[in-house]
């Protein structure tokens, strides 16, 4: 098989009548070392099943279905997912078999009947936090998963505790996984070269709390709605006012003076499961 050079790149999106958009967040890699080091970064085993998002003309997708046994391929644009499945016979056709392209917007499309093991991705900019989000909630049987994105979008979901970056993104994955940077990725390896570094984050799924997930963000989006503000100040909407936040953070074992910035996933779901007791009156017995 071969993969795609900058030559079969802008040669596809011609015959296709493809211009990349912003819209969509369209930067296609035309670099086969590129792809080659995200696939071996990835760490897939060869009967894994991967989903990928946003293959474009398929440069990944095809370094992909080298080395796994199944590739499902989510792609919004209609032009490109009706073109994915011929590029993959023309340039690989030994492996044209394992391939399926599911057409639509990977935040509502239904995935009933797929488990893919790993999540592969060259994910648009605009979307690749709600993206990765979205996934590890609704497909239960992602174990990890290898994402290319933004550089400044890498640093935030990585980020720990105390970082002046770390945010919802950050605590909202680490949720579900651990996550590590895993490179930089140079605009130069992209059609149109955009005008930032893409970075690598590799991530592996970790067992869930028991608790609320709902519950726990709602603390989250609050406590970093106001992130400047301490938490006795930003929960206050949250918890029917800053001496009620003052109360569950104590109970909770968390200083009311303290930002959103400086607590852990695990602090998150310990001041939402105070405000739970709270609202459930003390003659409930709580887990």
């Amino acid at each position: 098989m071969s993969l795609l050079g900058p030559a079969e790149v802008r040669e596809l999106a011609h015959k296709l009548g493809i211009r990349p958009t912003k819209q969509l967040g369209q930067n296609f890699v035309h670099d086969p070392n590129t792809v080659r080091r995200i696939v071996r970064a990835a760490g897939l085993a060869p009967d894994e099943s991967v989903l990928e998002v946003g293959p474009g003309l398929g440069s990944l997708t095809l370094a992909l279905l080298e080395h796994v046994s199944q590739v499902h391929a989510i792609e919004i644009d209609p032009v490109l997912a009706g073109a994915l499945g011929d590029t993959v016979a023309r340039f690989a056709p030994e492996h044209a078999g394992r391939l399926t392209v599911i057409a639509g917007d990977a935040l509502r499309v239904s995935l009933e009947g797929v488990a893919p093991t790993a999540l592969v991705a060259n994910l648009p900019y605009n979307v690749a936090v709600p993206v990765v989000l979205h996934l590890l909630d609704t497909v239960p049987s992602l174990r990890h998963g290898l994402v290319m994105v933004q550089k400044e979008v890498a640093d935030r979901l990585t980020a720990g505790p105390g970082s002046r970056i770390y945010g919802v993104p950050s605590v909202k994955l680490a949720w579900y996984a651990e996550s590590r940077q895993a490179g930089k990725v140079p605009p130069s390896v992209f059609w149109p070269v955009p005008n930032v570094d893409s970075g690598l984050v590799a991530f592996s799924r970790r067992e869930e709390p028991a608790e609320d997930r709902r519950a726990v963000f709602a603390v989250v989006d609050a406590a970093f709605a106001q992130r400047r503000k301490t938490l006795r100040a930003a929960l206050a909407g949250w918890a029917g006012g800053p001496d009620a936040a003052e109360r569950v953070l104590r109970a909770a074992g968390v200083d009311p003076g303290a930002r959103g910035e400086q607590l852990t996933v695990g602090d998150f779901t310990r001041i939402a499961n105070r405000q739970r007791a709270r609202a459930a009156g003390p003659g409930r017995v709580q887990q």
